[in-house]
């Protein structure tokens, strides 16, 4: 087939030809996202066993999961569903635009993709053949290639998109007048259509033509139970408009015989009156004209009215017309004479002859069986005549409109049929289904034999039943075949049907000999590519003749309406005695012009199968489908597709899809292969293991032999996708880790930089507006206090905030600057005045005064008392700290509200921004405010040192404690408390190494440069194990750490200070100090002479011994031999410790259950060579200082002696600045945070608690409380200490 030259695909790819060597260009690969889990096979070429029962089976499996397209190669096998899937929607189609037929699953738009896009490409008429039995969705598989190419062929303007709409407007239209409903389907197309699309050069369609084929006119007369005439007939008869029905006198369809005789008239799933209204819409879009319509409906009319004439029987035996009206009515709907009508129902002309001369004309009359018969007759002559007319009609509007160069042509016909009892129309439709057939052998082969030559490979040539032979059976003159001696036969005994039925008996005898048929008795059988086929010979010669008494043509002559001369165009020539062409003929011409027109186009075939006769989504019945597979030939399609290899690709697109399983081809999912892409086939096809006996290397294609080495292939693919997505889910978590740790920090640095500025801002501003006239409470000058407005929550949605606002109609337009709970001093008669507990709430327009109150166990929230901002003129305090306050609101009817409120300050603030700085601010020693309306009153405010907190208030006088200064201001906000960042420790996300084993980009990257270490004077290696006695220059080969000494002295080489880890060193610049007394720096005290050498000092980094061998599984892991020492830089609780070589080549991850800490033990100095410490100097403080530093320090430095060595403290970071980031030892995309332990970058603290800060001291006479102390100083100064800017960074 022609379809097999789509293997290139994209036509503006610049892919790479044969031979010339160069790189393919090939698309990255993607994970199909929308890809489902492939159920059964998706191409029968692949499955396992080539028989019937294995693809009924494969074709059920695939059904039950709503799979219904399956491949045959290039045929595609379409299962009707009998219910919506939701795949023909816009997304589906834009989903197979552009797409080659591998890349997306079966689909009827597949098809239709690959015959447009060939058309395109390779310039050659395209055709697409829909063959299967009625119901198993032909009509709709060729309605959605329809709706395919008209979506995807482009054209902007008006002509092509004219045309597009009325290649549309054919289905319901030709729907209409050419489907029925039968036992098997609902809308059963009881015709054959061939619907050939023309497209200009550059795609867009331009024109069509429709041929039909095989009408099957007999149901206009007549239908079994349960069947219903064409739809057309319903249509008209439920949903004519009033004109139609005054003017062609059109009724129920009860009321016409035609309609009525089978007792159906409604179908479940379809809706006459909606389908007329499209049909008449598709009659307006082609073009048909109103008059036009008119006629078409007018012989609907007259075909109904027709099968209302009935016959009886006069008393000479000769038939009599029962119901004259009728007759009146039909000749006034024909245009005709009534006694016309009469004379042709009733009689039949009959000529003799005598010796090849004209004799007489006699007027036979008729009996009621064969007057029923001319009736039935005229009826069906009309109704076909009439459909050939629509499809002509159609066919002139859809007449090219430009230059016509390429198209592609539907098929729409019926399948293969063998029903208990077979005709004169089985024969037909199975003659035309063999001729089919046989396209399909010769090109299919033909296919496949130039494609095996072209590609130069070696084959089995294939075995197949060639049903040429079957076809001459029935179509061959000579020697006479069975439409041959069908014509015969009722040429010489045309009088008698039974008489010509039992000659074409004896004609058929002469075909015996043949293989292929076999006569019996009263039948024949053909044996044909599907099967077997009994045909009944009984009517099969009246039904060949298709012809119209010329009584019937006289009638219809004599009409005065121009479209009855229309349908029947042919004069009748009373003296032509020449036998007109038979029905056999007719198929014969039709099906050869069909098979003429499809060999000039390259073919694609889509066979469709009934699951069930009960037109259920859910049944499905093996038997049924088991027998359609055998006549489909589904079996012999996949013998000849299999006949070599079971799946072909070019080179290019064999790389494109598989490159990924070879590491010499791709690299993280990108192509890396270098030579051309025969090449790239077979370094893949080496690194997969195929045998060599399952492919061939042609010139252009890879080809597999089996379909289990695809699988394997696609299977291998699928798991490489796996692996990635595995490998992307561990980046990602480890990047939301680093995520969250990084927004952690950045919150953490931005909080302590701005600490709610906005807040700070509005707080100072209280300050401003105090002016220092008032004294403050302590806790209102706190560095935490912010000032922040709505404390309940007035604003916010939910909550007893919303509750609040609403209580007390407060408008929500309104913005709340400030609201906290208060006191109102209430005045009751009688009795002294008293807080009582109230809401206070500002906000952008009013001061309000909330009230609660308990009534009958309820909570009555209501606004007390409401002051517009405007109206305020003063606001009274005092200028001590107490918190009551009076709102001057100058009211003539209530008095000023007395509040104690603790935010008062803030209050204060929030009004004068409110106000814009009109309200006054009145500070004194007393509170002035109006008691009652008109009436100011003062409130004593007394300072009391005996008040402690709370004000007291009794008998207009007001007893607080004492305040602060009111000049004081808040103090700055302490710094926060400490919190190290969590270093980002697991999660191997890079392999080290860069494509095809060149080193990676990370490793290449030049190591950060510290910053220059301050070098501190070396100290003896005993101060690992006791304080230091005597600050004195001591040999660097011996030092633990470095203490800063009062006395620069120049060093020998060999005093450098001891190797630091370098994350260590960089971050901290030097080493933590041990504390030294101050009784032993004495500046006076001369130095003593060093001591002997001693062994080298250990590592500064630990290190640590291998227990046991270890092998590395993943690329992050350090594999260790036993007894290896190895030096670990940093270590996690879940196990696992960062670790390197001691040569600084390898780093990874161990596991800590393996290793054993390795201590590095100095080698002391010779007892007897160990020389005794000078003798002091003769000054007597000196000497009694020394005396009592050793004496104090020897029991000390015995007990410290015997004591293992501690691990050494980490030191603060130097306050010179932060040195820059050391290099990481490991490649893990991420910078691992803080690498010296639980410390804080920001102030250099171990938070930890296990360090205690050292003295600066050099000796060690102040013991553990020496150190205790200045620690405690060393704490104090940290607290008091202004914040580093970039403390977290």
């Amino acid at each position: 087939m022609a379809v097999t030259k789509r293997a290139g695909r994209k036509k503006d790819a610049t892919t790479t030809q044969p031979g010339s060597g160069g790189k393919p260009q090939v698309r990255k690969a993607v994970f199909e996202s929308t890809k489902k889990k492939e159920v059964g096979v998706s191409d029968l070429t692949l499955i396992s066993k080539i028989s019937n029962e294995a693809i009924n089976d494969n074709l059920k499996k695939r059904f039950e999961n709503a799979e219904i397209y399956t491949y045959i190669g290039h045929v595609l096998v379409s299962v009707n569903p009998f219910r919506d899937l939701g795949i023909y929607t816009d997304t589906v189609l834009d989903g197979y635009r552009g797409k080659n037929r591998l890349e997306v699953p079966p689909h009827v738009f597949a098809i239709a993709e690959a015959s447009y896009y060939n058309m395109n490409a390779y310039k050659e008429n395209q055709c697409i053949i829909i063959s299967g039995e009625s119901g198993a969705g032909k009509t709709e598989a060729a309605k959605r290639i329809m709706q395919y190419i008209a979506n995807v062929s482009g054209g902007s303007n008006s002509s092509i998109q004219e045309i597009k709409n009325m290649v549309l407007a054919t289905n319901p239209l030709l729907e209409s007048f050419g489907n029925a409903k039968t036992l098997r389907n609902n809308n059963s197309s009881r015709f054959g259509k061939y619907l050939e699309i023309q497209f200009n050069a550059q795609g867009e369609p331009v024109g069509a033509n429709i041929n039909n084929y095989l009408l099957e006119k007999s149901r206009v007369v007549g239908q079994i139970t349960n069947e219903r005439n064409f739809h057309i007939f319903y249509q008209f008869t439920k949903a004519a408009s009033q004109n139609y029905r005054e003017t062609f006198g059109v009724q129920q369809p009860q009321s016409y015989l035609y309609t009525s005789k089978s007792k159906c008239y409604d179908v479940q799933g379809i809706d006459d009156t909606a389908d007329f209204k499209d049909t008449v819409q598709a009659m307006k879009v082609i073009g048909l004209s109103q008059g036009e319509q008119d006629n078409i409906f007018r012989m609907l009319a007259t075909i109904l009215w027709l099968g209302n004439i009935t016959f009886a029987e006069d008393d000479a035996g000769n038939t009599a017309i029962q119901d004259q009206s009728i007759v009146n009515f039909v000749a006034y709907l024909l245009e005709v004479d009534s006694a016309h009508v009469n004379k042709a129902l009733t009689t039949r002309i009959v000529e003799t002859s005598r010796g090849g001369r004209r004799g007489s004309v006699y007027d036979v009359p008729l009996n009621p069986a064969q007057a029923t018969s001319v009736r039935d007759a005229l009826s069906k002559a009309i109704y076909n005549n009439m459909f050939d007319w629509i499809v002509q009609r159609v066919n002139a509007s859809l007449k090219a409109r430009g230059v016509m160069a390429h198209s592609i042509g539907i098929l729409d016909i019926y399948g293969f049929e063998i029903f208990e009892k077979n005709s004169f129309e089985q024969l037909c439709i199975n003659y035309v289904n063999e001729k089919l057939q046989q396209i399909f052998i010769q090109l299919t082969l033909k296919t496949e034999q130039e494609e095996y030559a072209r590609e130069q490979i070696q084959w089995t040539p294939i075995k197949y039943f060639d049903n040429k032979v079957v076809c001459e059976l029935i179509e061959e003159k000579r020697p006479p075949g069975v439409f041959a001696a069908l014509n015969d036969a009722c040429a010489t005994a045309h009088a008698d049907p039974a008489a010509a039925d039992q000659t074409f008996v004896q004609r058929l005898n002469v075909l015996s000999s043949n293989p292929n048929f076999q006569p019996r008795q009263g039948q024949f059988v053909i044996k044909h590519y599907a099967g077997d086929v009994s045909y009944a010979v009984e009517g099969m010669t009246d039904k060949n003749k298709d012809q119209l008494l010329k009584d019937l043509l006289n009638l219809v002559g004599q009409s005065s309406n121009p479209f009855v001369h229309t349908l029947f165009p042919n004069e009748v020539d009373q003296d032509n005695r020449r036998r007109p062409p038979t029905a056999g003929d007719k198929i014969k011409a039709s099906a050869n012009d069909l098979v003429s027109t499809l060999m000039k186009a390259s073919p694609s075939y889509i066979r469709t199968i009934k699951p069930n006769e009960n037109k259920s989504p859910t049944e499905y019945n093996s038997p049924n489908v088991l027998h359609q597979i055998k006549y489909l030939g589904l079996q012999e399609n996949v013998r000849i597709r299999r006949a070599g290899f079971a799946y072909r690709q070019t080179f290019e697109k064999f790389v494109e899809r598989f490159y990924l399983l070879s590491p010499k081809t791709s690299y993280a999912g990108d192509y890396t292969w270098t030579g051309d892409a025969k090449s790239g086939v077979k370094q893949i096809l080496k690194d997969t293991s195929i045998p060599p006996e399952e492919f061939q290397m042609g010139v252009t294609k890879a080809l597999i032999k089996t379909p289990e080495t695809l699988f394997a292939l696609e299977t291998m693919r699928d798991r490489y996708w796996h692996n990635m997505a595995i490998r992307i889910q561990r980046a990602w978590r480890n990047y939301l880790r680093y995520r969250i740790e990084c927004a952690t920090r950045i919150q953490r640095f931005w909080r302590r930089k701005t600490g709610g500025l906005e807040y700070i801002q509005l707080r100072d501003q209280g300050h401003q507006v105090l002016g220092g006239k008032k004294e403050r409470r302590r806790y209102s000058l706190v560095g935490y206090r912010r000032f922040m407005g709505d404390y309940l929550g007035i604003d916010n949605r939910g909550g007893p905030g919303e509750m609040i606002r609403n209580s007390a109609n407060i408008s929500s337009s309104d913005r709340t600057l400030f609201s906290c709970r208060c006191e109102l001093l209430v005045s009751k008669f009688g009795r002294s005045s008293k807080p009582e507990p109230r809401i206070l709430v500002l906000t952008s327009r009013n001061v309000v005064i909330v009230k609660q109150a308990l009534v009958g166990n309820q909570v009555q929230i209501s606004a007390e008392r409401t002051i517009p901002i405007g109206a305020i003129k003063f606001v009274s305090t005092s200028a001590l700290k107490d918190d009551w306050f009076a709102i001057g609101a100058g009211s003539p009817q209530e008095p000023d509200p007395l509040l104690n409120c603790v935010f008062k300050t803030e209050f204060f603030t929030h009004l004068k921004q409110a106000s814009r700085g009109t309200v006054n601010l009145q500070i004194g020693n007393e509170i002035q405010y109006s008691k009652k309306p008109g009436k100011m009153a003062t409130i004593k405010v007394v300072k009391d040192p005996s008040v402690r907190r709370d004000d007291e208030y009794k008998s207009g006088t007001i007893r607080t404690g004492p305040g602060e200064s009111p000049s004081s201001v808040s103090r700055p906000t302490p710094k926060g408390k400490q919190i190290a960042g969590k270093p980002i420790t697991s999660g191997k996300l890079l392999r080290p190494g860069g494509p095809g084993g060149q080193p990676s980009k990370l490793a290449s990257r030049p190591a950060a440069q510290s910053r220059p270490v301050p070098q501190a004077m070396p100290i003896p290696v005993a101060a690992q194990a006791r304080p230091v006695p005597q600050a004195v220059p001591i040999p660097a080969a011996a030092q633990a750490r470095p203490v800063p000494q009062p006395t620069p002295v120049s060093q020998p080489v060999a005093a450098q200070v001891r190797a630091v880890l370098q994350p260590v060193a960089a971050l901290n610049g030097m080493g933590h100090n041990r504390n030294v007394s101050t009784s032993s720096t004495s500046s006076t005290r001369a130095p003593p002479p060093p001591p002997p050498p001693v062994a080298a000092a250990p590592p500064a980094e630990p290190t640590y011994r291998a227990l046991y061998d270890f092998v590395g599984q993943t690329a992050g892991e350090l594999s260790l031999r036993k007894d290896e020492i190895i030096v670990v830089t940093q270590k996690e609780n879940n196990g696992w410790w960062l670790a390197r070589r001691m040569d600084h080549s390898v780093s990874g991850w161990a596991p800590s259950a393996y290793l054993e800490e390795h201590a590095v033990k100095p080698i002391p100095p010779l007892i007897h060579a160990r020389p005794m410490p000078p003798p002091p100097p003769t000054t007597t403080t000196t000497r009694t200082q020394t005396n009592g530093s050793a004496a104090s320090s020897q029991p000390a430095a015995a007990a410290l002696r015997g004591k293992p060595t501690p691990p050494a403290p980490l030191a603060k970071r130097p306050a010179g600045g932060n040195p820059a980031p050391p290099p990481a030892p490991r490649d893990s995309g991420y910078a691992n945070g803080n690498r010296n332990g639980d410390r804080d970058e920001g102030s250099g603290t171990d938070r930890s608690g296990a360090g205690t800060p050292q003295s600066q001291s050099g000796g060690g006479g102040g013991g553990l409380a020496g150190g205790l102390a200045e620690a405690l100083r060393k704490r104090q100064a940290a607290m008091t200490q202004k914040a580093e800017p970039d403390g977290e960074w």
